[in-house]
């Protein structure tokens, strides 16, 4: 099994390398260049269409407008908006926001197009309950470009859906029931799987009752969870308030010039800043990959270029918002460059061990605020060939505070040939990854709020996000089976958010491989499809706003 998901590592390092980010990259600004802008009017009609102010018509459909954008968001907003935002700021600095801003206004051309092509090809027989998303626009969009590709349209189709439901399992179930099963127990002792039976329950309940239940659903925990969110972030911002000008000066100076090191940051170059800024922003609004077009195909209207302009606001939201929320909140508290918790008395000099790895030849230092069971890092300096330098860390494990002297376990770090490593100062930080990192800017403003608010908007963030990918599983699943075994599907998803609970899975790497494998296959089949076929999404959508400015579309 090792090799298997060694192999699947060096296909992921393939499928999601810098040329299919700058791929996305390339999709977004040429559908914001050639359609002059788009991202305007989802900012203006968009918005008008999700309040009811435009009417689109009684076209087929189940969901309305605004249920369906809550549906997509609930599936986008969650805990890559706290987790992985938290990982771009630590490892690509403060310059990796701006990239974020950037990457993400791309974005939303590429869901405004990407949803238009799916409601353009969309499956309507059943009026009631339409189906749509990439399988659908292979399907019946690539025999019109070319009628020799009927059987092959059919095809692409299915071969979507297979990345569609393994993604669905993996990422969109299985990973979200064990981070918040492991966030309960490790806060609140809770067993996990008594949590992975709530949720099950939980979502169960809601997905029994389709699309309709869950535009309904989503429609009520989305605003409710992004706005207790962002009104916590806010307060955290307001309380940091003199820190703001010189947070904002960071994010545009570090978008074009290297960050330098500073407490607990180890430093940025140009390229990290954005290449975790763009990853964060593409993959937190699930930008391209053909997902979010699943809920978007069941909203009511007769007019397929009306839920395209409100799709837009997905990214704006996602990412302009939510992300941008928890990247102020750390960079204004400060908890990105932190101080150390501990320091060395003196620096102390590196180990070769017989293997050849490095680690520091002292193991005690004064406690400080590090307890029994804390991770911490130290910075290292690594020298190849007495030419390159760069930074890195040094990972060690609290073992015992036995009269006030901490006692750290070293995690050895394996040189390369010609490597020589030192450590960079004597101060030792504790380990706080992704959610712990937010949680902990959090703290700083209101000690308890990042463990009893983060935890809380984990908890919604999964459910919601189990929920909306349950239906796009869902539609696969009927793609691939033309319309058999629904219920034995939602019984074997409901069991699945209990597996990963059950103590079988330890850590999450072997699911987080499949996911990430899925994720570059669905990219690998949309965009192709969107650069084939946006010809007749564009075509759609500059004939509905000609009909729009004209005044033949009014208002309600």
């Amino acid at each position: 099994m090792d090799a298997f998901f060694r192999f699947l590592d060096g296909v992921n390092a393939v499928m999601l390398s810098v040329p299919m980010l700058l791929a996305l990259l390339f999709t977004g600004v040429l559908f914001t260049v050639w359609s002059g802008f788009c991202q305007y009017r989802s900012l203006t009609h968009g918005a008008g269409l999700i309040t009811g102010r435009w009417q689109s018509g009684k076209g087929p459909g189940a969901i309305s407008h605004f249920q369906a954008l809550s549906a997509a968001l609930s599936a986008t907003v969650g805990l890559g908006n706290i987790a992985g935002v938290a990982i771009a700021v630590e490892l690509g600095g403060p310059g990796a926001v701006f990239w974020m801003w950037m990457v993400g206004i791309a974005g939303m051309a590429i869901k405004t197009f990407e949803v238009t092509l799916s409601m353009l090809y969309r499956n309507t027989q059943d009026p009631d309950n339409p189906h749509g998303g990439t399988m659908w626009v292979a399907k019946r969009g690539l025999p019109e470009l070319l009628p020799s590709l009927a059987r092959a349209g059919g095809w692409v189709g299915g071969l979507f859906c297979l990345p569609l439901i393994l993604f669905a399992v993996t990422g969109g179930n299985m990973f979200q029931s064990w981070s918040v099963a492991t966030n309960a127990e490790i806060y609140f002792g809770v067993p996990m799987w008594l949590t992975g039976v709530v949720l099950a329950v939980v979502v169960g309940l809601v997905i029994i009752g389709g699309i309709r239940r869950i535009g309904q659903i989503a429609g009520m925990i989305v605003p409710f969870m992004c706005g207790l969110y962002v009104i916590c972030g806010l307060g955290v911002i307001v309380a940091n308030i003199e820190a703001m000008p010189a947070v904002f000066g960071l994010i545009f100076h570090s978008a074009f010039n290297p960050a330098e090191a500073s407490g607990a940051f180890i430093g940025a170059g140009v390229g990290t800043a954005f290449i975790f800024g763009m990853k964060r922003a593409l993959f937190s609004s699930e930008a391209g990959l053909g997902s979010a077009p699943i809920a978007h195909s069941a909203v009511r209207t007769k007019e397929p270029v009306t839920e395209g302009v409100v799709a837009g606001l997905e990214p704006f939201v996602d990412t302009l918002v939510v992300c941008t929320i928890t990247a102020l909140v750390i960079l204004s508290s400060g908890a990105w460059n932190r101080a150390p918790s501990a320091e060395f008395d003196t620096r102390p000099r590196m180990s070769i061990e017989a293997d050849g790895s490095y680690v520091p030849a002292r193991a005690e230092l004064p406690a400080g605020r590090l307890q029994a069971g804390d991770t911490v890092f130290a910075h290292a300096r690594i020298t190849v060939s007495d030419s390159e330098e760069r930074m890195g860390r040094l990972y060690g494990d609290v073992q015992s505070v036995t009269a006030g002297r901490a006692r750290i376990d070293w995690r050895p770090l394996y040189a390369e040939d010609a490597m020589t490593v030192s450590m960079v100062d004597g101060g030792l930080y504790r380990n706080l990854p992704g959610a712990a990192l937010t949680a902990y800017a959090f703290d700083s403003a209101q000690p308890g709020l990042g463990r009893w608010m983060v935890t809380l908007t984990i908890f919604m963030f999964a459910i919601s996000t189990i929920i909306t990918w349950s239906y796009y599983g869902e539609q696969g699943w009927l793609y691939l089976s033309k319309g058999r075994g629904v219920l034995v599907y939602r019984g074997l998803w409901c069991a699945l958010i209990v597996v990963p609970c059950l103590g079988f899975v330890r850590t999450v790497t072997e699911i987080d491989t499949l996911s990430t494998v899925a994720l570059g296959f669905m990219l690998a089949i949309n965009l192709p499809l969107m650069w084939l076929l946006g010809s007749r999404g564009m075509a759609a959508w500059k004939d509905y706003f000609r009909r729009l400015d004209a005044g033949k579309i009014t208002e309600v």
